[in-house]
């Protein structure tokens, strides 16, 4: 068992590969067959395995949430008590209840079990930079 901590930067909405990253953490610590799992230590953003091969499918996604929870200045949402952090926090903080903080995926043969067009995303769902923690765990 191993973990450790990959830091993402981001610079606003959208899908931010690591596919690579998690499969050198899993290579390095030359694991056969095991479990890893990815935890986001955010409430603002979330964890997504997607297709990465057609960038539509990236701009599809991220216009499909747009609509799905507007920013905190649209009409819509004038429902919302938590605003203090801007009128995009309360909106990321539903789009990653959505989502998901965490992923499981299996290991074998020393490499990550994904599908041919599956990779690994951090969704970001703040307009504003930051820089984004993900737990590593291979058991």
């Amino acid at each position: 068992m191993t973990q450790s901590i990959l830091t993402l930067a981001t610079h606003g909405p959208g899908l931010y590969e690591f596919t690579e990253a998690a499969q050198n953490f899993a290579q390095n610590e030359m694991v056969d067959y095991g479990l890893l799992t990815l935890f986001c230590q955010h409430t603002s953003c979330s964890l997504i395995i997607q297709e990465n091969a057609d960038p539509d499918v990236q701009v599809d996604l991220q216009n499909f949430f747009k609509r799905l929870v507007p920013d905190g200045t649209d009409e819509s949402m004038q429902w919302m008590s938590h605003t203090g952090e801007g009128p995009d926090d309360m909106p990321a903080h539903i789009k990653a209840a959505l989502t998901q903080t965490h992923l499981s995926i299996p290991v074998m043969n020393g490499h990550l079990a994904l599908g041919t067009w599956q990779g690994i995303y951090l969704f970001e769902h703040r307009t504003r930079p930051h820089q984004r923690q993900v737990v590593l765990h291979l058991s």
